[in-house]
């Protein structure tokens, strides 16, 4: 993640009149939308009397802190039948790598998980699962291209509760919010899991690309009015993604930051710390 998001900002600012147009343009340019902005911006007004380069950080790191949980518990088998967890998002933003990184940190602790294949769409990618099951010693479930990736899904956790299994986790094809029939083919693959159990999928969670900025608060909102998504998990963070779309998603939407990606490797994913996150961003 990008250090210090905001010095070379503040320091700027030490020493001579706020410029609140830069200030709040720096803030906007953080990924951290227009709500979030103006929350910020409404109490550094409010404590200008007392205004330097630290003080700003540290209402920035206060505010930001707010929108965040207090803290979130891992994820954690049902009693009785697999957790199933839904990985949806946008083509590009690292899914299915994504989705072999949960299920490395899952099977490291001692769970059992299977994989659906469910992006059978984009070239190669049941083959990309395929790969990252074989190396992690995990089931795959798969399907043929241009099949039905709902009626996968549903096939998949029959054989998760065959297999009594912790965990099944549905990589989905990548979609743009944009597109409406996408949309409403991965509310059907949510329906369809409802079938096994009314509460599946239990865990909906979007895989955003902290490069793309604000356009991911879009994509938040697009996807949760299709599934209700219960958690983000923010990639791509060991390159220019400056992180602060996490905050603006869940200033506006109330969706939490469960997970941040960093590089490629298996073990590139580690659970959302908000008071690191905060202090590695700020």
């Amino acid at each position: 993640m990008a250090g210090a998001l905001f010095s070379g900002l503040l320091g700027r600012l030490t020493g001579r009149t706020i410029d609140w147009d830069e200030l709040e343009e720096g803030l906007l340019r953080a990924d951290l939308g227009v709500a979030m902005t103006r929350r910020i911006m409404d109490e550094l007004r409010a404590r200008s009397w007392h205004f330097d380069a630290d003080s700003a950080a540290a209402v920035v790191r206060e505010e930001v802190l707010k929108v965040f949980p207090q803290s979130l518990p891992p994820l954690f088998p049902l009693p009785d039948r697999p957790l199933a967890v839904l990985v949806v998002g946008v083509n590009g933003t690292g899914k299915t790598t994504t989705t072999a990184k949960l299920a490395r940190r899952l099977m490291k602790n001692g769970r059992s998980v299977v994989l659906a294949a469910a992006d059978t769409f984009r070239a190669a990618a049941i083959e990309q699962l395929e790969e990252w099951g074989r190396r992690l010693g995990a089931d795959v479930v798969k399907g043929q291209y241009g099949g039905d990736s709902a009626a996968l899904c549903y096939d998949a956790y029959s054989a998760a509760v065959r297999r009594k299994a912790d965990f099944l986790l549905c990589d989905t094809a990548g979609r743009l919010h944009t597109k409406d029939n996408l949309m409403r083919e991965l509310e059907k693959v949510a329906r369809t899991l409802a079938k096994h159990d009314p509460a599946a999928p239990h865990e909906k969670f979007l895989v955003v690309d902290a490069t793309t900025g604000s356009n991911a608060l879009v994509q938040a909102k697009e996807f949760h009015a299709a599934v209700g998504l219960t958690g983000i998990v923010l990639t791509k963070l060991d390159g220019s993604g400056k992180g602060g779309v996490a905050a603006a998603i869940g200033a506006e939407l109330g969706i939490p930051t469960r997970f941040l990606g960093f590089g490629e490797g298996i073990d590139d994913l580690r659970a959302f710390d908000k008071n690191r996150f905060v202090e590695e961003m700020v």
